[in-house]
């Protein structure tokens, strides 16, 4: 999902905010030849993402360290489970500690909360997805966390798709107007979603012959008449307001996929240390 060359300006990017100058601390009280052996942790159940590049950001500030990966992404571990290694100058390993944790909490976080959502739906048809509604400049990261969690990633970015909302209808005069304006230019592969907020916009977007019709904020009542009224002739998703206690009923309206900000907004870093070895 995440490209190496991106993710190596990402991480030079959070070393310089969180070292600044140098590593005091590290400076003053650790010698330039003193070596470690430290290991990287789990104190908490969870789902591994991000764990490579965890371990890349320790060999992108001092690649003389030797880094020895234990487990890998989408993997459920045990609290107490060994995920990294990591051994070499004991400056360098202190000094990048922090980023590499950070990153790693974050999106093993994103993968527990998408783990959550997806069992909330199981024995549905329907399939979680994610949004755009990412943290800037992380959007790939997040979005492969989603996957390690079990759940789809919906547009990567702007460029992916076309999505006509409201106010694309609203400039258009219409969604049958907006539909003919988007096919005049459409690449041939490219999909087109609509967002219906209402079973007439529903109707209307399946007169268009979209490829998607959103449901938006639509109640479960509506949503089970907006897939009668379908009836498989286009991928019907529900969006907007969405958590765990409202996502198991909609699942069960027969929509095609469930789309949540709450995968990434709602996510909390899990508990990872950083620990010398014994």
């Amino acid at each position: 999902m995440y490209d190496v060359f991106q993710t190596d300006r990402l991480i030079d990017l959070w070393l310089a905010e969180d070292i600044g100058y140098c590593d005091l601390t590290a400076q003053v009280m650790i010698e330039a030849d003193e070596v470690g052996a430290f290991y990287m942790n789990a104190r908490e159940t969870l789902i591994v993402s991000g764990i490579d590049i965890a371990a890349r950001v320790f060999k992108r500030y001092d690649p003389t360290l030797e880094v020895i990966v234990r487990v890998k992404d989408g993997q459920k571990i045990e609290a107490g489970t060994v995920m990294i290694d990591v051994r070499g100058n004991a400056r360098s390993v202190l000094t990048a500690e922090r980023t590499a944790l950070n990153i790693v909490q974050r999106m093993s976080g994103i993968a527990n909360e998408t783990a959550k959502y997806v069992a909330a739906v199981a024995g549905s048809k329907a399939r979680l997805i994610d949004t755009r509604k990412t943290t800037p400049g992380l959007r790939m990261l997040e979005k492969h966390a989603v996957t390690c969690g079990g759940g789809l990633n919906h547009r990567l970015g702007l460029d992916n798709g076309v999505m006509i909302k409201d106010n694309h209808i609203a400039v258009c005069g219409g969604i049958t107007q907006a539909v003919q304006r988007a096919r005049r230019q459409l690449p041939v592969l490219t999909k087109l979603e609509v967002e219906c907020d209402s079973l007439t916009q529903v109707a209307e977007a399946l007169e268009a012959n979209v490829d998607v019709i959103m449901l938006d904020n639509m109640s479960v009542v509506d949503m089970t008449e907006a897939v009668k009224m379908v009836n498989g002739r286009t991928k019907l998703e529900a969006s907007g307001g969405i958590n765990l206690s409202t996502i198991g009923a909609i699942s069960m309206t027969g929509v095609d996929y469930i789309s949540t900000s709450k995968l990434n907004q709602a996510a909390v870093c899990v508990d990872i240390g950083l620990d010398e070895a014994e």
